[in-house]
């Protein structure tokens, strides 16, 4: 799976900036999955109480924070963040229109017409942290150690039907008067992800996919660093 990450410093005064530190830092990484179960974990860290934003740009596309036009098409992304001992501490599925507290605003897909890209904000104080993104509706299964309620099915979102059988995505979703989905109409997307990460200091992409090792020895080495 391919890899690539931005760095973007940014002085205290620029428009993407909170309270914190004097200068701070937006990570812009874009990959690509191969199969419905897989989940990229990132590590950063923060040296003053900060204001985080956790961002993805790949379902309806935009501009990310290393000012790269990103492209529409990508499946729908779940942000998961954890601490540095890898115990949960939120996550988001869908940004929204930003009326909620921690939500901020994201694009509409004008293929689909929904807004699943996922955005929210987190006060943190100083330490490491692990974010992980993951395929909807893959969610997390408590602390990061405990992986993901798909793991080992490559090919999980073929449920939804549509004819790539892997990364579907069912928008327009049709329910009953309980609220139960009675169908929808489904798209083929594609792997692709890409996710910033504003106002912090530094950060790292875990190489691959997440396995059950590459957590183990993802919190392991977290845990490392600040004894040291």
């Amino acid at each position: 799976m391919q890899v690539r990450s931005f760095l973007v410093a940014l002085g205290a005064t620029a428009s993407l900036a909170f309270s914190g530190a004097a200068s701070a830092a937006s990570l812009s990484f874009t990959g690509t999955f191969s199969k419905d179960d897989d989940v990229q974990l990132f590590n950063f860290t923060v040296s003053t109480t900060s204001v985080v934003t956790l961002v993805s740009l790949s379902y309806a596309g935009g501009v990310n924070a290393a000012g790269t036009t990103i492209a529409e098409g990508g499946f729908d992304p779940i942000l998961t963040l954890y601490s540095a001992s890898g115990a949960f501490i939120d996550r988001n599925d869908d940004g929204g229109d930003g009326d909620t507290a921690g939500d901020c605003p994201v694009a509409a897909s004008v293929v689909t017409g929904a807004e699943y890209d996922t955005c929210f904000q987190k006060e943190l104080g100083p330490g490491s942290y692990t974010v992980s993104v993951q395929q909807f509706d893959n969610f997390h299964l408590g602390d990061l150690a405990d992986g993901f309620t798909y793991t080992g099915q490559p090919n999980f979102t073929a449920k939804f039907g549509c004819s790539a059988g892997q990364f579907c995505d069912v928008s327009q979703l049709i329910t009953d008067q309980d609220g139960n989905p009675t169908g929808g109409t489904s798209f083929s997307r594609t792997g692709a992800w890409a996710f910033d990460i504003l106002n912090v200091d530094g950060g790292t992409v875990v190489p691959g996919p997440a396995t059950v090792w590459l957590l183990a020895t993802g919190i392991a080495g977290l845990v490392l660093r600040s004894r040291r």
